[in-house]
């Protein structure tokens, strides 16, 4: 590495990099250095006046022609995640792919060939998966927290009613399976560490074509099952349910997604030494623990572990065989969805 920082620049001027800008700046030996706008070079000049960013590109490829650039933050639509990164491995830049990484296993398998030929990293930017929140509760579970995990629930919801978004084009992408449904999948399978072996998904889809709302179930070889559902159709809702033998888990903030607010676990165990009735589900038989996670900054730590990549040699907290699963998972329950069949990996 030629620098001892990473100079990052945003290859786009998506809104979600408003998330992300503070987290560049605060991380140490992390510096925002560009940042480029399809929409050309007085676009670009007014987009790093307004954040302060010392360079500007009217181009996405005079900024991955920047020399001074090590890395690239890839935030464009889904749709043009692939054919973007492929250009950015091939440039020598190191890519932070924003979630989904991907719209297909294979799309997948391209980026990571160019980035090994390449010699950079590519890591998806699920910032949920780089929370301590995320890690040690997976450590907890694996601890047998609550016994063997029989059902995880998750739902991610919020009405968007934006005309033109991006989020309802197919030619981009578009869809809440993509945008909301692939959290709870990649929850799921992280706290599991496994993939699943089937799926099933059911979609109402809008006048585009993209589905509007999802519901899925996945199967997985452990005997444990999931249900999501994600929609731009109805009121804001982001928990996550996990069920076990022994005792139960909730989460109030499970995607992690809401800068500068706490978070609470809730989990709660059979008591040890329970008396035997005639009935079971007596919550007096039940004892709880709550874990708060003051102050949420998952962007802050999903940088926080590509700089360790690329200057300490650290392992990817989010491999790229983990990222694949995922993408692999949700296409699956699209076709799931649009065929009326279980689909099996």
């Amino acid at each position: 590495m030629p620098s001892r920082s990473i100079r990052w620049g945003l290859l786009s001027t998506a809104r979600i990099n408003e998330r992300l800008i503070p987290a560049f700046r605060s991380v140490a030996r992390s510096e925002l250095l560009a940042v480029a706008s399809s929409r050309g070079q007085e676009h670009a000049e007014h987009y790093a006046a307004q954040w302060q960013i010392p360079r500007a590109h009217g181009s996405y490829e005079a900024l991955l022609a920047d020399p001074q650039v090590d890395a690239i933050y890839l935030s464009l639509p889904n749709a043009l995640h692939a054919p973007w990164a492929i250009r950015a491995a091939a440039a020598g830049k190191h890519i932070l792919c924003e979630k989904p990484l991907a719209l297909s296993a294979a799309e997948v398998d391209h980026m990571a060939e160019a980035a090994q030929r390449h010699g950079v990293l590519l890591q998806e930017a699920v910032m949920m998966r780089y929370h301590p929140q995320t890690l040690q509760l997976r450590q907890r579970l694996s601890g047998g927290a609550i016994g063997e995990v029989r059902l995880i629930r998750g739902t991610f919801t919020f009405p968007l009613e934006r005309p033109g978004d991006i989020r309802l084009d197919p030619a981009l992408g578009g869809g809440s399976i993509w945008d909301l449904g692939s959290y709870p999948v990649s929850f799921t399978r992280a706290m599991l560490g496994a993939e699943p072996i089937e799926v099933q998904g059911w979609q109402v889809a809008g006048q585009g074509g993209v589905d509007l709302s999802f519901a899925g179930q996945l199967h997985f070889a452990g005997g444990a099952l999931a249900q999501f559902f994600s929609s731009f159709q109805a009121v804001p809702q982001a928990e996550v349910d996990l069920i076990g033998s022994a005792g139960a888990i909730h989460l109030d903030l499970p995607y992690l997604n809401k800068v500068g607010v706490d978070s609470q676990v809730r989990l709660s165990r059979l008591r040890p030494a329970r008396a035997t009735g005639t009935f079971g589900d007596a919550s007096s038989q039940m004892e709880e623990e709550v874990l708060t996670y003051p102050l949420v900054n998952a962007y802050q730590d999903e940088v926080e572990a590509v700089v360790a990549c690329l200057l300490e040699g650290a392992a990817p907290l989010v491999p790229l065989a983990d990222s694949r699963g995922n993408i692999a998972a949700l296409e699956a329950l699209c076709i799931s969805a649009r065929e009326g069949r279980v689909v099996r990996l």
